[in-house]
């Protein structure tokens, strides 16, 4: 039988993203998920993990980003911890302008919408000193 949870920690830097990737890769072949469902987590995943190493720190310092992945009664549940500059992404970020021309919109907000759009419910919450976001995907059987 499959895995149905992973867990991993990443350092603060976009070179991990091939180590995200991978991770994901790995789990959804596991799970035999659609090209498709994959090709949506891998999206929302790389969006969230490129903002939170674009603006959630302000030092220089190696910090660790936690990535848990489980799959329980048809949902794949993931959760993002991170350490970086307290942010509610589902408060603090403005929907996107989906409308005008591409060279007339402003950068930001497309990750959250993405990750908003690709997920059944996404939840943020602070604990400590710690950012942690849970999205939660139903995996259909088509």
């Amino acid at each position: 039988m499959a895995e149905d949870k992973i867990s991993f920690k990443l350092k603060n830097n976009l070179s991990e993203l091939d180590t995200l990737l991978q991770n994901l890769e790995n789990f959804c072949v596991q799970l035999g998920l659609s090209k498709r469902c994959k090709c949506e987590i891998d999206l929302v995943s790389e969006e969230l993990f490129t903002n939170i190493i674009s603006h959630g720190y302000t030092d220089d310092t190696e910090h660790w980003i936690e990535i848990t992945i489980s799959f329980e009664h048809g949902t794949l549940i993931m959760r993002i911890e991170d350490d970086g500059t307290p942010f509610n992404p589902l408060e603090e970020v403005e929907s996107p302008d989906l409308d005008s021309p591409l060279e007339e919109r402003c950068v930001g907000g497309l990750g959250v919408h993405l990750a908003k759009h690709f997920t059944k419910d996404v939840v943020y919450e602070r604990r400590g000193n710690k950012n942690i976001l849970t999205l939660k995907k139903v995996i259909s059987e088509t």
